[in-house]
């Protein structure tokens, strides 16, 4: 197992978290005039009656889905999602994500994989998210299919939850390539006896990889002027 410790240059994830939404920001209304002006001559009717004013609020102005720095999925690779982040030239760098769900269906963590450049132990970096009320002293455990399980330290938590930076060797990238299901398991903070087996399906992962490896290396090209 090699540690991750070196994030990408660029913020990929948490989200992660998951996915970030914009935040309208409305604009105040102005205030109308109440007060109508009183009549020199009590007698005299005025010759016209203004028709009340009505404020309107400007509409918020919608994010441009093609402007820099703005995330998507790019395309999906069985149960992975290709996760890309939109530059100015075009060359996006990707990721894998897969939202890991429970035995009842509900969402439980998240996993997001990038490559890493060669020459190093880790072949690929890897963040798990997993909920504020995970037993961190118990770490993370994961096995793919019945192979041993390997355990994987969390790294800190935030208000969105606890999070594992890991780094993946290209004999466990291999091995996840090979497999069918990788099995995550964490234990509950309010249960320590009890474990949470979390599954990783492992359906479309070589192609995955595959796309996030080409993307990245395009996007790792230099700017043709």
């Amino acid at each position: 197992m090699a540690e991750f410790s070196k994030p990408l240059a660029i913020a990929l994830m948490l989200a992660l978290t998951g996915t970030a939404q914009a935040q309208d920001a409305g604009a105040p209304a102005e205030d109308q005039a109440t007060a109508d002006a009183e009549t020199a001559a009590p007698e005299a009717a005025p010759s016209e009656t203004a028709a009340p004013e009505v404020a309107t609020e400007a509409a918020p102005a919608e994010a441009d889905p093609n402007a820099p720095g703005t995330p998507y999925v790019a395309e999906t690779k069985g149960d992975w999602q290709v996760q890309c982040v939109r530059t100015a030239d075009g060359n996006d760098p990707c990721q894998l994500y897969q939202l890991l769900n429970d035995e009842a269906g509900n969402s439980v963590a998240e996993i997001s994989l990038f490559n890493l450049p060669g020459g190093q132990q880790a072949a690929a970096g890897a963040t798990i998210v997993t909920p504020l009320e995970t037993l961190l002293t118990r770490n993370i455990t994961m096995r793919v299919d019945n192979s041993e399980p390997k355990v994987y330290p969390f790294t800190f938590c935030t208000r969105v939850g606890c999070v594992a930076r890991i780094g993946f060797t290209q004999a466990e990238i291999n091995g996840f390539k090979r497999g069918n299901v990788a099995t995550l398991t964490i234990v509950p903070l309010a249960a320590p006896d009890e474990k949470v087996d979390l599954k990783v399906s492992l359906t479309g992962f070589t192609a995955g990889f595959d796309a996030i490896v080409a993307a990245n290396a395009k996007a790792q090209q230099p700017a043709q002027n």
